[in-house]
């Protein structure tokens, strides 16, 4: 910090210009001056208050992720206006950029109608739909989109790129950051909400922002402001709600945070976007297929009587990755089903394996939850000779397979005796079991043991769904393995068609299939 220094005039007339040149155009607060909420003088008076030694701004790089209706899109428009304005700097571009014009043009709308309620400001612009420029400094603010971007060349003086998290590629990105170089002061203000995407531009700046603000990167030039919900926190507690949701009793009411919460409690596949939304958490997936809470609370005990009567599936996806075998044990009064899953990974760079996809499948196997078998692939000659074992334990009545790589160990379980059942991976298959299991999950009629593999996997799921409604777990879009999901719900549609609680006849043939 010795070669910074804080101007407290500088901090002072920033703050000025927002409270007594700008108004707030829309909702509740329309025409009344705009008075920064704490966190936000905050990040005006550290924006513009600190100064390197030779008197231009310290921070040239501001990253802002909050939830949303905190109020970010009207800061982001007096960011830009300050910039435009009252920056001293001749010539100014100042882009307000974003996925699409319309979500661009949210901090320029905002920006111009401030504009058009201010004497002061309006007197120095020529305001247009997609334009606001100011001739005595020869400034100009405009809007760019990533579906209308064709512009190389440009000099800017600041950008703000709102809703980074919906960015589908980064040539825009990455134009507008590298776009300010002949700049004595430039500024690069990124706005968003958390994403789900960890492939993304956004992420990439949501880790580096995160280690500067943790002191793990030494970057002096950022400034980083980042509300959220840490991932352990109880999402469904208003006290989690205040710590990542600055503006809380303002721009965000607490009866509105209450019902969006209680929602997601009673729809799993909102809870994802209740939390990436409004709590500012990065998600494993756009839309959360099971609630996590509810298949922790189904950890009962798993410890099928010898010759207890069962059904088996069988995911092997590749032989270099992890091949899932799934028992579904009914019990027909009352409807309950055990799940017994074993897992096979090749032996071979295990502990590399582990490191490098950051899965802890060396702990798992020393645990005896993983089977290692021999050499670089998995060995299904192994995985038959198991089945063979639990065979003469429990009566298997049937085994599901995934037709796709399967057919010689479905050969070789035939010969041993087992009646082996093709099971396709596509909607007309996977629906029904698939809605199933959630309603059984929600209802308590499963219990898995606590197994973490198969947790992991459970948390791992991303459904598919049809314009019918269909649904089936989508493997590409998930986040990680679920293939002990997926042989668990081939198992648990056997079980049902054939051993279920009502009878041999199909459940789904009887009450139809479910719409969860």
């Amino acid at each position: 910090m010795a070669d910074y220094t804080f101007d407290e005039r500088a901090a002072s007339v920033a703050v000025a210009f927002f409270e007594r040149v700008l108004r707030h155009s829309m909702g509740e607060w329309a025409g009344q001056p705009f008075i920064l909420q704490p966190w936000q003088r905050q990040l005006v008076r550290d924006v513009f208050g600190w100064k390197r030694p030779d008197g231009t701004r310290r921070y040239r790089k501001v990253y802002l992720e909050i939830p949303r209706k905190n109020g970010k899109s009207t800061l982001a428009a007096g960011l830009a206006l300050y910039l435009l304005f009252a920056d001293g700097e001749p010539g100014a571009q100042v882009f307000a950029a974003a996925v699409d014009r319309e979500q661009a043009s949210i901090v320029f709308d905002e920006a111009r109608r401030m504009v058009m309620q201010s004497p002061l400001l309006s007197s120095q612009a020529e305001v247009y739909k997609g334009s606001i420029i100011v001739p005595s400094t020869d400034s100009v603010f405009k809007v760019l989109s990533a579906d209308a971007f064709s512009q190389h060349g440009l000099n800017a003086h600041a950008v703000i790129f709102d809703e980074l998290h919906a960015q589908p590629g980064r040539e825009l990105f990455d134009t507008l950051w590298t776009a300010q170089g002949a700049r004595r002061q430039p500024l690069f203000v990124m706005i968003t909400t958390a994403g789900y995407d960890r492939e993304s531009v956004c992420w990439e700046q949501h880790e580096y922002a995160r280690q500067v603000r943790d002191g793990i990167i030494d970057d002096p030039e950022w400034y980083v402001a980042i509300y959220a919900a840490d991932e352990h926190d109880d999402w469904t507690s208003p006290e989690t709600w205040r710590k990542a949701n600055p503006n809380l009793g303002v721009t965000v009411k607490l009866d509105y945070l209450a019902a969006e919460a209680k929602r997601a409690e009673q729809v799993p596949a909102y809870q994802n976007t209740f939390r990436r939304l409004h709590l500012n958490q990065w998600t494993q997936q756009e839309s959360r297929w099971l609630d996590i809470r509810a298949w922790d609370a189904c950890s009962g005990p798993v410890d099928p009587a010898l010759g207890a009567e069962c059904y088996a599936g069988l995911d092997l996806a590749s032989t270099s990755d992890i091949a899932a075998l799934v028992l579904v044990f009914p019990q027909r009064d009352p409807e309950h089903y055990y799940f017994l899953p074993r897992f096979y990974i090749p032996a071979e760079n295990i502990v590399e394996r582990a490191r490098r996809d950051r899965v802890p499948y060396d702990a798992w196997m020393r645990d005896g939850l993983l089977v290692a078998t021999p050499g670089n692939v998995v060995d299904y000659d192994y995985i038959v000779r198991d089945i063979v074992e639990l065979g003469k334990r429990y009566r298997i009545k049937e085994i599901a397979y995934d037709r796709w790589g399967a057919f010689q160990i479905s050969q070789q379980l035939a010969r041993e005796g087992f009646a082996v059942v093709e099971f396709g991976q596509g909607f007309a298959s996977m629906s029904a079991p698939t809605k199933e299991l959630l309603r059984l999950v929600m209802d308590r009629r499963i219990s898995h043991g606590g197994n973490p593999i198969l947790r992991w996997m459970a948390d791992n799921v991303v459904v598919s769904t049809d314009p019918a409604g269909n649904v089936k777990p989508n493997k590409q879009k998930s986040r990680d393995k679920i293939d002990g999901i997926v042989a668990g719900i081939m198992a648990l549609d056997r079980a049902m068609r054939r051993g279920g609680a009502a009878s041999a006849s199909s459940v789904y043939e009887e009450r139809g299939a479910l719409v969860i």
